[in-house]
C-alpha cells in the first residue's frame, strides 16, 4: 500500500453488498471512496439509508453520486484521492430485467467495468476486485460448480456481461500486472438484501399477509450465501490477492435450496403460512447454482459460517424491527 491508511474505492456503495463492504472497510480503520448513481431500479430511499448506515460505522468514508460510465469523473475521483485499490461492485442488476433491456446491461456492466479498470490503471492502483456472479455458469450439469469449469454458455444477457467483465480483468491483469481478482457470487441474502430478490420478496408477502408467486414446480435451487460471509470472502480476496496475480474466485455456501424449501424455511422463520400462486419459469434463470469451494477454502481461508436458518431469522427480524429496506 502507498498510505499509511489504505484508501479503497468501492463502486455500488450504496448498494446491498456495496454498503456492507463498506462498513467493514472502515471496522479496519481504513479510508473509504463510496460511488453510486442511485440507479432507479430499486428506490432510492433503500440506497439512502444503506449509506446513512454506513456513515454511522465511523469516520474515514466519503460518497460521491457518479455513474460508472463517466470516465472523466471516475479517473479524477480515482487518481486525485490516492486509491490504493479498488473493489468494483457497480452494476445494473437482475437475470429477469436484462431480458427486456440487454443494450442497457451491456452498456453499463461491460462498458463501465472498462472505465474503472483504466482508472485503477491511470491511479497505479495496487490491485483491483470485481464482483461477478454464479449466473456465468448457465445451466452447466457438473455441480458443484468450480472456477475451472467452462463458461462459455450463459443463458441471459446479465450473465453474459458478467463474463465479458471477467474477459475484460484477465485483459487488464495481462496488460497492467495488476493484481486482479473476480468473484462469483451466489445468491446473496440478509438484513438490506435488494427488495427485487426472492428472499426479500418472500418475507415481505408473508409479512403483509399477500401471495408468493413460485415460477416453476419449485425443483429450481440455489446456493443462497448470508451477507456476512460474501464480505468476509470480499475482503480476503483484496487482501490476498497480490499473492496470485489473477484469480476468479466462488464465495457462495456450498448448501444449495430448492426454491419450494426455502418458501418454507421462510414459514419456519417467520411463523407465517405461506400463500403460493405458481407461474411459468422465466427466460434466463438457471435451474440451479452450487459452489465448489475447493478453491476459495485453500487460497483464501474461506468458509461461510452462517445456516440458511440463521441467516433467515436474522433478515426476517430485521425487517419486522423495520429496519434494512422494510418496504
Amino acid at each position: 500500500m502507498t498510505n499509511a491508511t489504505p484508501v479503497v474505492l468501492v463502486t455500488g456503495a450504496a448498494g446491498f453488498i456495496g454498503s456492507h463492504v463498506c462498513q467493514a472497510l472502515l471496522a479496519r480503520r481504513w479510508t473509504v471512496l463510496g460511488l453510486d448513481n442511485f440507479d432507479p431500479y430499486y428506490d432510492r430511499g433503500t440506497k439512502e439509508a444503506n449509506l446513512q448506515r454506513v456513515r454511522s460505522t465511523g469516520p474515514g468514508f466519503e460518497f460521491v453520486e457518479t455513474d460508472i460510465r463517466d470516465a472523466n469523473s471516475v479517473e479524477l475521483l480515482t487518481s486525485d484521492r490516492g486509491v490504493d485499490g479498488v473493489i468494483h461492485l457497480a452494476a445494473k442488476a437482475g437475470v429477469r430485467p436484462s431480458v427486456a433491456d440487454p443494450v442497457g446491461y451491456a452498456h453499463t456492466n461491460v462498458y463501465g467495468t472498462a472505465v474503472v479498470l483504466r482508472a485503477a490503471e491511470l491511479a497505479g492502483c495496487s490491485r483491483i476486485v470485481l464482483a461477478s456472479s454464479s449466473s456465468v455458469y448457465g445451466n452447466n450439469e457438473k455441480t458443484p460448480f468450480a472456477e475451472a469449469d467452462p463458461v462459455e454458455h450463459p443463458i441471459s444477457p446479465y450473465a453474459s456481461t458478467k463474463r465479458a467483465c471477467e474477459l475484460l480483468a484477465h485483459t487488464h491483469y495481462h496488460l497492467t500486472r495488476m493484481p486482479t481478482a473476480c468473484l462469483r457470487f451466489f445468491t446473496v441474502y440478509g438484513p438490506g438484501q435488494r427488495p427485487d430478490l426472492a428472499i426479500a420478496k418472500f418475507m415481505r408477502a408473508m409479512r403483509d399477509h399477500t401471495p408468493i408467486t413460485m415460477f416453476g414446480d419449485g425443483s429450481m435451487s440455489r446456493d443462497f450465501t448470508y451477507i456476512d460471509d460474501i464480505v468476509r470472502g470480499v475482503l480476503a480476496a483484496y487482501d490476498n490477492i497480490p499473492r496470485f496475480g489473477e484469480r476468479v474466485w466462488n464465495l457462495g455456501s456450498d448448501r444449495p435450496v430448492r426454491l419450494d424449501h426455502l418458501i418454507n424455511a421462510i414459514a419456519e422463520a417467520s411463523g407465517a403460512s405461506p400463500q403460493i400462486l405458481l407461474d411459468d419459469p422465466s427466460p434466463g434463470d438457471v435451474e440451479r447454482t452450487w459452489a465448489d469451494l475447493t478453491r476459495s477454502r485453500e487460497e483464501l481461508g474461506y468458509s461461510p459460517r452462517i445456516s440458511l436458518e440463521e441467516g433467515l431469522r436474522r433478515q426476517w427480524e430485521a425487517l419486522m424491527a423495520g429496519g434494512f429496506a422494510a418496504r
